[in-house]
């Protein structure tokens, strides 16, 4: 790939991280150097193993610390010390020696919103990434920059969750 292009799958539905796992997945199997990186998420998800196993470095929390919302004040400073940490490995392997030909940053849209990477910090990088470098970005509401400069543009919309009648969050099909 000679130029990297941005993605952003954005939306209240379910499958933004589904997504950017197929591209990844797709992406290894054409012997191209896949970091897929997650804010956020620490509990143990489906899709480590199977990534790992194609060669896939992930970046992530080991720390199931929770949901931000239910989180008293000296937690959330915690968990933003560690998203900028998880943002700093994600630098470090962009930037190092061995060019990575893609990279996804699941939950990075989440991640700003909620202000834990300053925005100018996240459009800095973006704008200094390596030109070959195909960049996704996940969440639920991109800022109008990251909408400008984005490639390509894909919305889920939730239609109908089972979330919603009370359904939890379900082992293989949700993480």
């Amino acid at each position: 790939m000679s130029e990297g292009l941005i993605h952003l799958y954005l939306g209240d539905g379910k499958g933004k991280t589904t997504a950017a796992v197929g591209l990844a997945i797709r992406a290894a199997g054409r012997k191209r150097k896949v970091v897929f990186a997650q804010f956020l998420k620490g509990r143990k998800t489906g899709e480590v193993a199977p990534l790992k196993g194609l060669g896939v470095r992930v970046i992530r929390s080991e720390k199931n610390r929770g949901f931000y919302c239910y989180m008293k004040e000296e937690e959330r400073v915690d968990f933003r010390a560690e998203q900028l940490r998880l943002f700093e490995e994600i630098r470090e392997a962009v930037f190092g020696a061995d060019p990575v030909d893609l990279l996804v940053l699941d939950e990075a849209v989440d991640v700003l919103d909620m202000n834990m990477i300053d925005d100018a910090v996240l459009q800095s990088f973006i704008m200094q990434k390596p030109e070959a470098l195909e960049v996704v970005l996940t969440g639920r509401a991109a800022p109008d920059w990251l909408m400008e400069r984005a490639d390509y543009i894909t919305e889920m919309k939730k239609v109908k969750h089972p979330f919603d009648k009370g359904v939890a969050a379900r082992e293989s099909i949700e993480y």
